[in-house]
C-alpha cells in the first residue's frame, strides 16, 4: 500500500504554556477529499500552519510520500506540493484578476520587468485549468466574495499542487455559490489532486468529504470514513455534548396587537419592488433568498441607508422617515450586519469599547463618559452575552468568532431595541457558538418581546428558528412561510426554483 501524500504523527504545540495541539495524528491519502472538522480555538488552523510549514511542531513528525521532513519551511512545503488557501485569500484586492494570478509566476522567475501578454497568458492558463470564466482585467476588490475565491483556488493550482488545504472556504458563501465550489472541488480531485477541506459545517462536511477527523481542544477525537457519521454525531465529537434545536414558538397571546415593524409598498429603485411586511412583538421572521434577491438590501432600507426609498414604514403604529442610520438608531432599530470583521467590529479595539461603540452619548454627561457606569454596563453585556474572556480589556480581534458576534449583538442590546435586523447571524461560528446564538435570540424575543429580522442563507438555521420565513426574488417578497408547517427541503425546494 502506498504512503500517504501527507502525514502527521504524534504532533504537540504549544504557544506560551498553551496547548494547543496534543499527539496529533492524521494522514491524507493522494487525490483523496478529506475534511479537518473541529470548533472555533480547536486547534484547527494550528495543524494547517504546522502542515504548510509556517510553525514547526514542539514533538512528533510530518511525512511527505513516506520521509520524514525535519524543520519543514513554507518554501519546502510549497515545493513538495503543499497550497494553502486562507479564509482571507491573500490577494491584492487594488490589482485585477490576471495580476494576481500571474504575480507569483513573475516573482518565482525573478523577473524585473513586466510583460503584460506574458502576464495575461499565464492569467488565462490559470483560469482554463479551473475550468471557469474569469474576467481577466476586474479589480480584485470588485469582486464578490465567491469570485475573489475562485481567483485563490486558480492562483493555487498554478503552482501544480498536490495537496490543497481550504481553511473556511464556505464561511461567506450563499448556497448556491456552495454548490458550485464543490463542483470545483471534485473536478480538481478528479485530476489527482489530494483536497484537505477544513470546516465547522456539518453538512458540507458530509456532502464533500470521504474521510473525516474531528480535533476538539487539540486533540483527535475520532476520525474515519464519512460513511461512518451523521450530523448528531459529528456535533457530538466537535463539542463533547449533544445539541438539539427545538422550533421556535412564537405566542401571538402573549404580545400586543400593533405590529413593532410594518412596511407597505416599500420599493428602492433598482433594488426593491413593492415589499410589505409586519414583524409583532416577539416574532422571528426570516428572510431567504437567492443571491441578488433584495435581502440585504430590505436591511439596508430599514436602517435608514436607502434614504431614496418610497413606500411607508412604520414603527409601533406610527409612520416614520428613515433618512440615515441615526435616526434609524434612535427609532429603536439595530442592525448586524452579515460582515462583523469590516463592518461590525473596531477589531484593534478592545471588547469594552466595541460593546460600548453605540451607547457612548447615553453614557455620557455634559460631553464627558462616565467611566463607572461604562464600565458596568459592558461587565453587565459580557455576562449576558457569555463572551468568554477573562477581561473585556482585550482586543477584540483575539476572540474566536461566535465570541465576535456576541459582541456585536451585544452593542446593539446595550440601545434597548424594540427591531433587531441579523444579517446572517451565525456566518464563520462554529455549531457550539451558533446554537448558544440561537438560544439568546429566542429569549430575547419570548422573555422581552424582541422582534427580530431574521436574514440568512442557513435553510435550517431560518426553520428552527424563525416562526415565519419571507422569500424574496429580484427585489420583490414571493412568499410568506409559517416554519412550523415548512421542512427544510420543502424550503431548498421553494428557493431552487426561483431561477
Amino acid at each position: 500500500m502506498p504512503p500517504p501524500l501527507l502525514a502527521l504523527r504524534g504532533v504537540s504545540k504549544s504557544f506560551a504554556g498553551v496547548q494547543a495541539l496534543r499527539h496529533v495524528s492524521l494522514a491524507i491519502a493522494p487525490g483523496e477529499i478529506h475534511c479537518l472538522a473541529g470548533e472555533n480555538g480547536s486547534g484547527k488552523s494550528t495543524l494547517i500552519k504546522i502542515m504548510s510549514g509556517v510553525n514547526q511542531p514542539d514533538a512528533g513528525k510530518i511525512e511527505i510520500d513516506g520521509r520524514i521532513m525535519a524543520g519543514l519551511t513554507p518554501r519546502e512545503a510549497i515545493a513538495h506540493g503543499v497550497q494553502v488557501i486562507y479564509q482571507d485569500f491573500s490577494l491584492f484586492g487594488n490589482l485585477t484578476v490576471a495580476e494576481n494570478l500571474a504575480l507569483g509566476s513573475e516573482l518565482r522567475d525573478r523577473r524585473r520587468i513586466i510583460n503584460w501578454r506574458r502576464m495575461r497568458e499565464h492569467a488565462r492558463t490559470a483560469a482554463s485549468r479551473l475550468g471557469v470564466a474569469l474576467d481577466l482585467e476586474a479589480g480584485v476588490d470588485t469582486l464578490p466574495t465567491s469570485g475573489r475565491q475562485l481567483v485563490a483556488i486558480a492562483r493555487a493550482l498554478m503552482a501544480d499542487p498536490r495537496l490543497l488545504i481550504m481553511d473556511e472556504p464556505t464561511t461567506a458563501l450563499t448556497g448556491r455559490e456552495v454548490e458550485r465550489l464543490f463542483t470545483v472541488v471534485r473536478d480538481i480531485q478528479a485530476r489527482g489532486i489530494a483536497v484537505l477541506f477544513v470546516s465547522h459545517k456539518m453538512r458540507e462536511m458530509l456532502d464533500i468529504s470521504e474521510r473525516l477527523t474531528v480535533i476538539r481542544n487539540g486533540e483527535v477525537v475520532t476520525a474515519g470514513p464519512i460513511a461512518d457519521y451523521d450530523e448528531a454525531v459529528i456535533t457530538r465529537a466537535m463539542t463533547g455534548s449533544d445539541i438539539a434545536e427545538e422550533p421556535y414558538r412564537w405566542d401571538r397571546g402573549t404580545t400586543g396587537g400593533t405590529p413593532v415593524l410594518a412596511v407597505a409598498h416599500l420599493t428602492v429603485e433598482g433594488e426593491l419592488e413593492d415589499v410589505s411586511l409586519d414583524i409583532m412583538p416577539g416574532e422571528i421572521v426570516g428572510v431567504a433568498g437567492l443571491l441578488g434577491s433584495g435581502r440585504t438590501e430590505l436591511a439596508l432600507a430599514l436602517f435608514g441607508m436607502r434614504p431614496t426609498y418610497r413606500g411607508s414604514i412604520s414603527l409601533h403604529g406610527r409612520a416614520t422617515r428613515l433618512a440615515n442610520p441615526q435616526q434609524a438608531i434612535a427609532r429603536g432599530i439595530a442592525y448586524v450586519p452579515e460582515d462583523r470583521l469590516t463592518e461590525g467590529l473596531f477589531m484593534p479595539a478592545s471588547i469594552d469599547r466595541n460593546l460600548l461603540a453605540s451607547s457612548f452619548a447615553a453614557l455620557s454627561r455634559y460631553g464627558l463618559i462616565r467611566r463607572r457606569r461604562a464600565a458596568d454596563a459592558a461587565a453587565g453585556m459580557l455576562r449576558e452575552m457569555a463572551i468568554a474572556t477573562p477581561t473585556g480589556a482585550r482586543p477584540v480581534m483575539q476572540l474566536s468568532g461566535g465570541n465576535q458576534q456576541r459582541v456585536v449583538i451585544g452593542r446593539w442590546l446595550l440601545r434597548h431595541p424594540s427591531l433587531l435586523i441579523l444579517n446572517g447571524p451565525t456566518v464563520g461560528v462554529d455549531v457550539g457558538s451558533k446554537a448558544s446564538i440561537h438560544r439568546k435570540i429566542r429569549d430575547l424575543a419570548g422573555e422581552r418581546g424582541l422582534a427580530v429580522l431574521m436574514i440568512s442563507d442557513d435553510i435550517p438555521e431560518l426553520v428552527a428558528t424563525c416562526n415565519r420565513i419571507a422569500v424574496m426574488h429580484r427585489g420583490r417578497l414571493v412568499d410568506m412561510l409559517a416554519a412550523a408547517d415548512t421542512s427544510e427541503a420543502a424550503l431548498a425546494d421553494r428557493l431552487g426554483a426561483l431561477t
